[in-house]
């Protein structure tokens, strides 16, 4: 059985792939800012996207996605803050998630909530 931060690791990766067939850029994974970390920032054609990654290997929490807090989406947005303010961006921001149903080695389900939140 994974552990917790394996079962994380692998769904940012399964993510950061989905995006990428997407036809996303990748442009920073784990990007850390102070105690913020944004999983995933990545380039559609008109927007930097801020990408939330949750992975789960069972339902017995609820869904992956419902465990993006209101601290957490606070966070994130002060982390694209300070992202805009170093990287001077002049493109559209927004805030997605991906929620992952991962059973041992098998991807049972990847759900991409566009524009999440705000």
């Amino acid at each position: 059985m994974l552990k917790h931060t394996e079962i994380g690791t692998k769904g940012e990766l399964l993510a950061a792939n989905f995006l990428i067939n997407k036809g996303y850029a990748i442009l920073e994974t784990n990007w850390r800012t102070g105690k913020k970390e944004v999983d995933i920032i990545a380039e559609s054609s008109d927007s930097i996207v801020f990408v939330e990654v949750k992975t789960r290997s069972n339902f017995d929490f609820g869904f992956p996605e419902e465990a993006v807090t209101e601290t957490k989406k606070k966070l994130l947005k002060q982390a694209a803050e300070e992202y805009f303010d170093q990287k001077k961006s002049l493109k559209n921001l927004r805030f997605d998630i991906i929620s992952i149903l991962q059973k041992g080695s098998n991807t049972i389900e990847i759900i991409h909530l566009v524009d999440a939140f705000y």
